[in-house]
């Protein structure tokens, strides 16, 4: 009697963490009647992903006016698709399955694997060397090359949201809550596998989190929602803190270092998004110390106000002076919206910085963005994520008052020689985003049932290997 009172306490447990989840990825649509539950840029924000009730998109961002749809599957309703950088694998959740993960080679048009989960799917991560699955309790580490579940990380504090992020470059650092009552961050080693740091970011939950592109950095932001942090992941060390407001605490859904790590890009349930700039001192206390007086630097009378203030900030209690010495936002752009999730990123596009924000009512805006005197940002165009042509968006003339001067400032760092063109390219990769030659398409990879004794898998260009299905203990 007593293991049966036990069973039912497992599965009423169960069925509980299933709704929860189910609830969690329903909640991401903004809007029922456009079925957009899903919308995520890939790894180095050249391309965009939407999950709707109908199935996936994907979209290249490489011009402003112009946004291609490379790839639209409408077999069941997606609410989670991620595309490794600019390859054909893509990772997808179903709402109707949303404990099973399936690894499909979009070009083709294929399955390649599937895995199933003891409970709901709620994110995915992936670069080139891993694939992270996260439940609410747990992570599943796999390697990419052959999708083998590598380590798994047990009872991990509740996180409903399913929050993590996964570093892109070389040192594939995972970081996820570390506490579901204060805002902690459990970094991991996913290439190690081993527990790096745990950094103390905020006294609430966290609410967002983002890798710069190598991995040395690590943004936070709490269910507040009013500061941002970045810290140093070799040490912990907090090296910036900036306010986005003081008046409302609101949610964060998105942060975003620029692929320079010169700008951090964050967007809420707000109608603003904020871009703050990273090449301020590290230790603001420190730069007021020695604060130069007017006649030193011509400055005026409102100027050598504002230094006292911010010098005589230091008399005050700690608390008081953070708010102070926090940094504001550089840039801000101003949405036609609220309410709605969203995600951000800088990235330049035809060699000049433009801020993209994709929300979940089904639009992709482009702004202008100033990345020498920040200020408020332009909405050159607007994109409907359903692929047809978009009404209402600014007529393509305004982007003619914009002067597109090249800029070498959001430079993407070079990809390590892991960098992906085809699905072969998951292990040699080579050349252009979206197009792949006559000879790539002959290499395509195929994934093995099982792993051959050398350990690494084979190519093999005339025998097709069968999808692998399997489950996670």
């Amino acid at each position: 009697m007593q293991n049966f009172v036990h069973g039912i306490d497992v599965l009423s447990a169960g069925i509980k963490a299933g709704i929860t989840g189910l609830m969690n990825l329903a909640g991401q649509a903004a809007d029922p009647s456009n079925g957009v539950y899903f919308v995520n840029f890939n790894q180095d924000f050249t391309s965009l992903a939407v999950g709707s009730k109908t199935g996936y998109k994907l979209f290249t961002l490489s011009a402003v006016d112009n946004l291609v749809k490379i790839y639209e599957n409408e077999s069941e309703d997606i609410c989670l698709v991620e595309r490794l950088f600019n390859s054909s694998l893509v990772a997808v959740v179903s709402l109707s399955s949303p404990r099973k993960l399936k690894v499909c080679h979009f070009k083709k048009g294929t399955e390649i694997c599937n895995y199933s989960y003891s409970n709901t799917i709620l994110a995915i991560k992936l670069n080139r060397k891993r694939l992270v699955v996260c439940l609410e309790d747990s992570l599943y580490v796999h390697n990419i090359q052959d999708m083998r579940v590598l380590h798994n990380i047990r009872d991990t504090p509740s996180n409903p949201m399913g929050l993590c992020t996964l570093c892109n470059g070389e040192s594939s650092y995972l970081a996820y809550p570390g506490s579901s009552t204060i805002g902690e961050v459990q970094v991991f080693d996913a290439l190690n596998l081993s527990a790096k740091i745990m950094i103390s970011a905020h006294e609430s939950p966290l609410a967002a989190m983002a890798f710069n592109y190598t991995g040395q950095q690590l943004a936070t932001a709490s269910e507040r929602g009013t500061v941002i942090r970045v810290f140093n992941v070799a040490d912990g060390s907090r090296l910036w803190e900036f306010r986005r407001g003081v008046k409302r605490c609101v949610a964060i859904s998105s942060l975003a270092f620029s692929p320079d790590a010169m700008f951090l890009c964050c967007s809420s349930n707000t109608e603003t998004v904020h871009v703050f700039r990273l090449d301020q001192p590290d230790s603001p206390r420190q730069s007021q110390q020695n604060l130069p007086q007017p006649a030193e630097t011509g400055a005026g009378w409102m100027e050598y106000l504002s230094m006292a203030v911010s010098k005589s900030a230091n008399l005050l209690p700690a608390r008081m002076t953070d708010v102070f010495s926090q940094g504001r936002a550089f840039a801000t752009a101003h949405l036609p919206f609220q309410g709605v999730r969203s995600v951000c990123c800088v990235v330049s596009i035809q060699k000049v910085p433009r801020l993209l924000v994709a929300s979940a009512d089904g639009y992709l805006y482009v702004y202008e963005i100033n990345t020498a005197e920040g200020g408020d940002c332009v909405l050159l165009r607007q994109h409907k994520l359903d692929g047809k042509e978009t009404e209402g968006c600014p007529p393509k003339a305004l982007s003619g008052d914009v002067v597109d001067k090249p800029s070498s400032s959001l430079a993407m760092p070079k990809p390590e020689a892991g960098a992906i063109s085809s699905y072969a390219g998951i292990l040699k990769g080579s050349g252009s985003a979206d197009v792949m030659s006559d000879s790539d398409k002959l290499r395509e990879m195929k994934f093995a049932t099982e792993l051959p004794p050398e350990g690494p898998l084979q190519l093999d260009d005339d025998s097709e290997f069968p999808p692998v299905t399997q489950k996670t203990e």
